[in-house]
Formats: structure tokens, C-alpha cells, sequence
């Protein structure tokens, strides 16, 4: 039985879950997959080498799947040099279901998608602050992203879990629809949050471990303010020696761990060799909760099923008492 939500009624589909985006992993397989299965599905733009790379991508992906589906644009300049501006034309153009935006300000891109026809735009707000002005800017949905996820960019100060994050989220944002991001993958967080107000999750760590992706976590590069959530291994372990090495109170550069750190050794790693423990990868909490490697059908599927029970096992735990009137 689909689980309806504000956030299934405004993007016409049957379960209120979204795959987040996840570079070098958020091509047409996965997000078809996903949209297949009831869910919306995320290309990642920045994954497509090009502007009109993504817009292909996107054509592929409208062959696999007559669901609803988006694009993810992660805005990083500093870290990321790419055509963002070109990224953005592409997505408006092409129409897609939701825009999610994620890294930077959605402002200027909010009025682009609209006019264009984009149905949705979402900003991942990894801060309270970042999501009372994506609220200005005039947002359709705000993602709320717990310090459990796989954040990138982090600022000191930011260590905040979902659990406040979205209670406060909730409490001083009104007129936009909240969906919760951070390590969730399984039912009881589901409904969890949808009892707490928010209309739907975002999941990503728990899609690599399905059938159509083709892992304990640790901080790195906080030192550089740009905390990132990552898969504890060789790597990662090797940048934390480098970031506290004593030698480098005084300061730490990025290009000390670059080599480390640098993304074409993770595209490497996820297209190539499918060595876990020779690149710096991302992923949440949610690792210590993933136990199987279910099509992306099945889980959704399992995950809304085991949600419905707790919703309505909670309703049952509930017991309201008469006032007796003196």
C-alpha cells in the first residue's frame, strides 16, 4: 500500500523517498531504478563530463524509466571548477521532475527552473541558517541534512544529528515541505519521520548497497573546513594521520592530501577497479544499518511496508485518557 505524503502529491510519485545524489554513482541505472520502484531517482549532474553529457544522460535515462525523476547540481567552485551556469540551462531545459541543489545558494537558479518548467526545486541545508534562506529564495522543498550523513563541506560548528536538526527545522520553517537526509535506511526512520512532520526521506549510502549500483565511517579534511563524511579505510585513515600530524598545527594545506583526497581517484574506484580501500569515498552513518544487497525494488518496497507497521504500531502504543472533571 503506498505511503502518500505532500512530498509523493507534489512530484507524482508512489513513495516518499528520494535517492540522493551520489557522484560517480547517479547515473540513468540507478535513478531509473529508483523511479522504477516507486521512489524519484537522482542523476548527478556533475558526474556528466559536460553540460551536454548531462543533457544526454537525461534522454538515457527518459529511455529506462516513464516515472519522475531528477537532477542533483552540487555547487562547490572552490573545490569543483565546472560550468555550473551551463549545468543548470541543461536541467531547466530538459524538464526534469526536481532540481536538487546542494553545496551553494539556490537563488539564482530558482526563477530559471520555474520558468523553464522544472515541476520542483530542492535545497540540501545542511544548517538551519542555509534552510531559512532557501525558504526566501523561494524553494519548493528543503532538505534537512543531520551531521550523520555524507556531508561535504562542513563548516566547525555544523555537528549537528538529524534528530535537532529537523526539530528545529520544524519549528521555524512553515511554508515549505521538509523531507530528512542523514544516514537513514531503514522503515523505523521512515516513519520516524514523517511522525515528526517532515513529509519524506532522502537516502543515498543505502542505494550503493543494491543490485543496480554496480561499507563504518570517519570525518577528514575538517582542518581545511570542509568536514567530509567518508568510508573509514587506508585512505582515509592516511588524510587524518596528515590533517593532526603535530607538524601541521600551524596550518594545513589541501595540497598535502590531494593526492589523497583527489576525486578521479574515487572515479577510478567506483568505475574501474572496485577497490574500496585505495580512494576517499562518501557515506553516512547508515553503514551500520545495511545488512543486505536488495534490488533497488525491493527495498523501497521493504522500507515503506516496515514503515506503515511502525506508524501503526506507534498509534497502538498511544493510550489517551479521559480528564476526569472535578
Amino acid at each position: 500500500m503506498p505511503l502518500q505524503t505532500i512530498l509523493t502529491d507534489m512530484l507524482g510519485i508512489e513513495h516518499p523517498i528520494i535517492q540522493g545524489g551520489m557522484q560517480y554513482v547517479g547515473y540513468a541505472e540507478m535513478a531509473s531504478a529508483v523511479s522504477n520502484a516507486g521512489g524519484l531517482g537522482i542523476l548527478t549532474a556533475l558526474t556528466q563530463a559536460t553540460p551536454e553529457d548531462l543533457r544526454k544522460e537525461i534522454r538515457r535515462c527518459r529511455t529506462m524509466t516513464n516515472m519522475p525523476f531528477g537532477v542533483n547540481l552540487t555547487i562547490l567552485p572552490s573545490l569543483i571548477p565546472a560550468d555550473y551556469d551551463g549545468y543548470a540551462k541543461v536541467i531547466a531545459e530538459e524538464k526534469v521532475a526536481l532540481c536538487e541543489i546542494a553545496g551553494g545558494s539556490p537563488a539564482k537558479y530558482v526563477p530559471i527552473m520555474h520558468a523553464n518548467g522544472v515541476t520542483k526545486v530542492l535545497h540540501k541545508s545542511a544548517t538551519l541558517r542555509h534552510a531559512l534562506k532557501a525558504e526566501k529564495s523561494g524553494v519548493d522543498l528543503i532538505e534537512i541534512v543531520g551531521y550523520e550523513a555524507s556531508i561535504a563541506g562542513g563548516q566547525p560548528g555544523d555537528e549537528i544529528g538529524l534528530w535537532v536538526a529537523l526539530t528545529l527545522a520544524l519549528e521555524k520553517i512553515k511554508r515549505v515541505p521538509i523531507v530528512a537526509s542523514g544516514a537513514s535506511a531503514t522503515g523505523r526512520q521512515l516513519a520516524a519521520a514523517i511522525a515528526m512532520g517532515a513529509c519524506g526521506i532522502t537516502m543515498a549510502t543505502r542505494f550503493l548497497a543494491t543490485r543496480e549500483a554496480q561499507k563504518s565511517t570517519t570525518i577528514v579534511l575538517s582542518k581545511l573546513s570542509n568536514s567530509t563524511r567518508v568510508f573509514k579505510n587506508t585512505v582515509s585513515k592516511r588524510i587524518r594521520e596528515i590533517e593532526f600530524d603535530p607538524q601541521n598545527d600551524d596550518g594545513l594545506s589541501f595540497d598535502q592530501v590531494a593526492l589523497l583526497a583527489n576525486g578521479k581517484r574515487t572515479k577510478k574506484m567506483w568505475q574501474e577497479t572496485g577497490d574500496y580501500d585505495d580512494a576517499m569515498w562518501a557515506c553516512a552513518q547508515s553503514v551500520g544499518l545495511i545488512h543486505d544487497i536488495p534490488s533497488c525494488q525491493q527495498l523501497i518496497e521493504r522500507i515503506v511496508c516496515d514503515a506503515e507497521e511502525q506508524l501503526d504500531l506507534a498509534n497502538k502504543s498511544v493510550f489517551y485518557r479521559r480528564r476526569s472533571k472535578l
